[in-house]
């Protein structure tokens, strides 16, 4: 347990920063997630507006740090070929 005001402070800064970032990791896997099922749906065309959508989103969060900018890059790159090959 943080024995002094700063490090008690800090504990808290940090349970609040933690809970942050899990939502933003929590929205990255949503994102992923919405593309795949319109990929699985067999619509090209739904399939291309909902990973256009959600690749602002991606790109955010990999600019924020919470997911490194190679792994959203893979995803992306991921997606869209299996866009590609419906």
């Amino acid at each position: 347990m943080a024995n002094t005001a700063q490090a008690r402070k800090r504990a808290r800064q940090n349970d609040k920063q933690r809970a942050h970032n899990a939502s933003l990791k929590s929205a990255f896997r949503t994102a992923i997630k919405k593309v795949i099922k319109a990929i699985s749906s067999g619509d090209k065309k739904v399939a291309k507006e909902t990973f256009d959508s959600n690749v602002a989103i991606i790109d955010r969060i990999a600019d924020k740090k919470i997911v490194h900018k190679n792994k959203a890059a893979r995803h992306k790159s991921r997606l869209n070929s299996a866009i590609k090959a419906l």
